[in-house]
């Protein structure tokens, strides 16, 4: 099986194709086509295993012919080290897409990320802690939110965010599609 196999956007196959990724993962291959059909979806996969395109892929094929361009699809990462390095994946193909995408995360100036989310973006990847401080300032608001996934579920539920997801899960609308990907699930997911 290819990636050609799945459906996803030519746009995004011809950056996977650049970097010479061909064939996807387990994870991916079983991922790609439930989210690609915008079903809720749960996966387990070790760190390692391409999760980021396993929800990254179809969502971005999905968003790609939308007409809205403000915060269309969230991914909230334990920490900003994944955060960034989730951004880095997704960047590439989402501005193949023409779509904006943002990366939100603290021990840095607030003013430029804010200045970044007023000016729309389609794709918005956070930390709680940070997310929450944009959220509370009104500098991003969820109206056309359709896609949210969650990257490391367990590490966050370990680090304490419990809390902060459920503040951020409240503005957010109900109808959406939820990706929630993990190397473990305990109970409390």
């Amino acid at each position: 099986m290819s990636f050609k196999d799945l459906s996803i956007d030519p746009r995004c196959l011809k950056i996977l194709n650049s970097q010479k990724i061909t064939e996807p993962t387990p994870v991916q291959a079983k991922a790609i086509p439930v989210a690609l059909e915008g079903h809720d979806l749960t996966a387990i996969a070790q760190t390692g295993t391409g999760k980021t395109l396993a929800f990254g892929l179809p969502s971005l094929t999905r968003l790609a012919g939308s007409k809205k361009r403000h915060c269309q699809m969230l991914v909230l990462t334990p920490t900003r080290e994944l955060a960034v390095q989730v951004h880095d994946v997704l960047k590439p193909m989402g501005q193949a897409l023409g779509l904006r995408s943002t990366c939100v995360y603290g021990g840095v100036s607030i003013e430029r990320q804010a200045q970044q989310l007023r000016r729309g973006t389609a794709i918005v990847v956070a930390t709680p802690g940070r997310l929450i401080d944009h959220i509370n300032r009104g500098n991003v608001h969820f109206r056309d939110l359709s896609i949210l996934a969650l990257d490391e579920a367990d590490r966050m539920l370990d680090m304490g965010f419990l809390p902060d997801i459920k503040r951020i899960m409240d503005k957010l609308p109900q109808e959406r599609q939820t990706l929630m990907f993990s190397a473990t699930f305990p109970d409390d997911i």
